[in-house]
């Protein structure tokens, strides 16, 4: 493998559509509020949530390797890092090179709207790039922060940012949203932390796996997903969201059936990959879904 394919795959492209979801959010509740985003502002939006996607994901990769935990990583097809570093380890430096270019191009992305739109780019974009600085090295050693950091630079920080970028107005529609998004992605990151608990904590870090142990983190898991879908249907009830947003409910079934087997497959890899599997597909297809509920 080449270093250039090493450096492709520690950005972790199969996993990059989370974040242009996340932003799509932000173009849908816009779309909502009756707002026409212009072509190209659309576009900065999602491809700068794309690159800072890229960007947090390279520098991961780069800091696991460089600590010794990419080496001690079982890893999951949805877990434990791309394994590029350790099958060509002198691509670690281009890594390093292209997780601070893609950041580069997000910040001059975001100094863009700062122009366009003001002070509250500002706070947003700067709290974006102090997540993706700080996340691998600092973050992941205080377990209520590494709960929440992912879940709040993907929800509000990332569809928040892309609402104001785009010229629209925050809402009660708006924080939903974003805190749906949050409980999802802090979902979805603590369950993916599961298989690489022992490795994790050889390194020093300390998110709530760790600290919990890994059945009360399975029911922390179930108690969030489940609270994801509990706030999307009382936004709905209340009138904060649109009855098409109901759409986004469909995958529930599924949420429901991860929350109750999860504990139960804490000790059998291969149902514990296959829940990961479907904990992703479900994530992205309520995402999916809510911004079709919102576009209607």
């Amino acid at each position: 493998m080449s270093e250039t394919v090493a450096v492709v795959r520690a950005s972790r492209p199969n996993f990059l559509v989370l974040a242009p979801l996340c932003a799509g959010l932000g173009v849908a509740v816009a779309w909502h509020q009756g707002e026409t985003p212009t072509l190209i502002n659309t576009l900065l939006v999602l491809i700068g949530a794309l690159l800072a996607h890229a960007a947090v994901n390279l520098l991961n990769e780069y800091e696991d390797f460089t600590s010794g935990l990419d080496l001690m990583t079982r890893r999951t097809p949805f877990s434990g890092g791309s394994g590029a570093l350790p099958e060509v380890p002198s691509a670690a430096r281009q890594v390093l090179l292209a997780a601070f270019g893609t950041l580069g191009l997000v910040v001059a992305i975001g100094l863009y709207f700062l122009w366009l739109r003001g002070l509250p780019m500002l706070v947003l974009g700067a709290a974006g790039v102090a997540l993706v600085l700080t996340y691998t090295r600092w973050i992941t050693r205080s377990p209520l922060i590494c709960l929440l950091a992912p879940g709040l630079g993907f929800g509000p920080v990332m569809i928040l940012g892309s609402l104001i970028a785009l010229g629209a107005r925050l809402d009660t529609t708006a924080v939903t949203v974003s805190a749906i998004g949050l409980l999802l992605v802090s979902e979805l990151l603590l369950i993916n932390q599961i298989p690489d608990a022992d490795a994790d904590r050889k390194v020093g870090r300390r998110h709530l796996v760790i600290t919990l142990g890994q059945p009360a983190a399975a029911r922390l898991v179930a108690l969030l997903l489940l609270s994801s879908y509990g706030l999307l249907e009382a936004a709905i009830w209340i009138g904060w969201l649109p009855v098409w947003a109901t759409l986004a409910l469909a995958p529930l079934p599924a949420a429901i059936w991860v929350g109750v087997k999860l504990p139960g497959a804490l000790a059998n890899p291969v149902q514990l990959n296959t829940l990961l599997g479907i904990n992703v597909a479900l994530l992205l297809a309520t995402l999916a879904l809510l911004i079709c509920g919102l576009s209607l």
